[in-house]
């Protein structure tokens, strides 16, 4: 993707696009993103475990998973069925014990065990997509770059910024609107918005900051009270 692609956005669509990010820069003041890691390897394989369930359930297990296997090839040669009892709380922790196992034969085999800081050798190692990618880069490397997930794509949609699930589309959309500089933080800001306000099923439209900019802000719960309640994980509310 290129932010280069989109050279006649209006200025105004910049303009909004910036008003967004101030006001998710004051709703969310700490934003950062939720999984904990203390390297790139870290990030990578949390980002794998991250798969079908709760990030707090991720960061819970790091720590006891890097104090026994704290290099990608401590990961590559461990004995399945002990790294399988540390990951029982991820779920799935048979398959995910066997893709960390993998991922990290293939870091030591092709990379000597250090997380590639490109795009292309990333997307290249067993089970690491675009998103997984672009978040180690943005997260762990200072790399200008946006993942995209649920949350991102929704919101983007809603915003009107392009049609929702098309990851492509998502991402071009927010590099055309935003400085380089700024892509990690939009990202993240998104995706805490997406998680806390502006939920798939029912966003709290009524206790969104975005509403003013949103074209779909008649979309969610419009009673103030009940936007209120809507609202998850300490996001503040509108006054």
């Amino acid at each position: 993707m290129n932010a280069a692609a989109d050279t006649d956005l209006p200025i105004a669509e910049k303009r909004r696009a910036r008003r967004i990010l101030r006001l998710l820069q004051t709703r969310y003041p700490r934003h950062r993103l939720e999984l904990d890691f203390d390297s790139p390897l870290q990030l990578l394989v949390a980002a794998t475990l991250a798969a079908q369930t709760l990030d707090e359930r991720v960061n819970a297990v790091r720590p006891v998973l890097f104090e026994r296997y704290p290099a990608a090839a401590d990961l590559a040669a461990a004995v399945p069925e002990e790294m399988e009892q540390i990951l029982v709380p991820v779920g799935y922790y048979r398959q995910k014990t066997r893709n960390v196992i993998k991922l990290a034969t293939v870091l030591v085999e092709r990379h000597a065990g250090a997380v590639p800081e490109t795009l292309e050798e990333l997307v290249a190692l067993p089970w690491v997509g675009r998103k997984t990618a672009n978040m180690v880069l943005g997260n762990a490397f200072g790399q200008p770059a946006i993942s995209v997930d649920t949350h991102v794509s929704r919101v983007v949609a809603r915003l009107g910024w392009g049609p929702e699930k098309d990851v492509g589309a998502a991402e071009a959309a927010l590099q055309a609107r935003y400085d380089k500089r700024d892509w990690v933080a939009v990202n993240q800001l998104l995706i805490l918005h997406g998680r806390r306000t502006c939920h798939s099923r029912r966003p709290a439209c009524a206790a969104c900051p975005l509403a003013p900019e949103c074209r779909s802000s008649a979309l969610g719960e419009q009673d103030p009270d009940k936007a209120r309640a809507l609202l998850k994980d300490g996001a503040p509310a509108q006054p």
